[in-house]
């Protein structure tokens, strides 16, 4: 009985030191800073491959990229609280080694990535693809040229934010099952500007979306939209919600389309105070063929001639002498403001 006692006594006192030296080591080993890890061509950084470099980073640190043109891919995924800052979007570039689909990768099955952000750079395509987002969490985009489709799949708390997205021969930006906000982009010259599927739940805000060959915007099966204040401008459709989707469209300019909005009767659609200006109609019930439907247009819609400081050259701001002004809620309709009124001598 007393050697138990005492293995139990013995016991308890190495408890207590190795408790105490535990929280002593860690009280002396606090948590490493975040670091700044540096990529560049010409071997002035830590690193001449930003996959190795972002292989490296653990959380909290940031990947600063040097100007340069890089014939690499980059798939970033097992990773969280990461930046991926380029030197700018005109002078750093992500080619591709033309060995994958896409170039720029975010998230991978079943790792997936989270609290991402990426900026300063032009991401060329390859494959149709540009960037593809799959599997992720709070990812944020800014800032970038994207020269080819942005993909997104199962990806939740997306912001893409004054990025420049165009020159796909397929979508702009395409997303399925995800949930994704699209703020303050330039999306142009694809054949769809923005197409949305499956279970997806998107915003659209300041949006300018333009010459695409076909919609700027069609959103489908069982997706959930909003639209506020965009410019869907010189397209060969404005927007399309179709399917059993559920849409919101308040204070947007649709303009200088083929057709305005085509709605398909099992949608569920909300539009107020949008401007509508367009050649074949505004209002359009999607069937085979698609049927005009001007007793879609709510009250508080318009049909009037934007007055765009020069559509011919692409540029969307109003003109002072604008009716586009102080409609409902909205200031002014669109993504961008009217010019001031010219001031008046005395």
């Amino acid at each position: 009985m007393k050697f138990f006692m005492r293995l139990i006594f013995l016991t308890a006192i190495l408890i207590g030191w190795t408790s105490g030296g535990f929280a002593g080591a860690l009280a002396e080993s606090p948590a490493s800073a975040p670091r700044i890890i540096t990529v560049a061509m010409d071997g002035s950084g830590d690193f001449a491959s930003i996959q190795e470099a972002v292989d490296s980073a653990g959380k909290g640190d940031t990947v600063l990229i040097k100007a340069g043109a890089y014939a690499q891919d980059l798939t970033i995924h097992s990773k969280e609280k990461i930046k991926i800052v380029g030197a700018g979007a005109d002078t750093t570039i992500l080619l591709g080694r033309g060995t994958m689909v896409g170039v720029l990768h975010v998230g991978k099955w079943p790792y997936g990535a989270a609290d991402i952000d990426i900026s300063g750079l032009t991401i060329n395509e390859h494959g149709g693809h540009a960037l593809g987002i799959f599997n992720g969490t709070r990812i944020t985009l800014h800032h970038l040229h994207v020269n080819g489709m942005v993909f997104g799949q199962q990806v939740h708390d997306v912001r893409i934010e004054d990025c420049v997205i165009g020159g796909s021969e397929t979508t702009g930006v395409h997303v399925t099952d995800s949930q994704v906000q699209l703020i303050g982009n330039v999306i142009h010259d694809n054949d769809y500007g923005v197409n949305v599927t499956g279970k997806s739940d998107i915003r659209l805000e300041r949006n300018i979306i333009t010459k695409n060959l076909f919609e700027a915007v069609v959103i489908g099966d069982q997706s959930k939209g909003v639209l506020i204040s965009n410019t869907l401008v010189k397209n060969g459709g404005g927007a399309a919600f179709l399917g059993s989707s559920t849409i919101e469209a308040s204070g947007n300019i649709v303009s200088l389309n083929k057709v305005g909005f085509l709605i398909a009767a099992s949608s569920q659609t909300k539009i107020s105070y949008n401007a509508l200006f367009n050649r074949e109609g505004n209002y359009l019930r999607a069937g085979s063929p698609n049927v005009p439907a001007p007793e879609l247009q709510a009250e508080s819609d318009m049909t009037a001639d934007p007055h765009f400081v020069d559509a011919e050259h692409d540029d969307f701001r109003l003109r002072p002498d604008t009716i586009l002004i102080n409609r409902g809620r909205f200031r002014y309709l669109g993504a961008l403001p009217p010019l001031p009124a010219p001031v008046q001598d005395r």
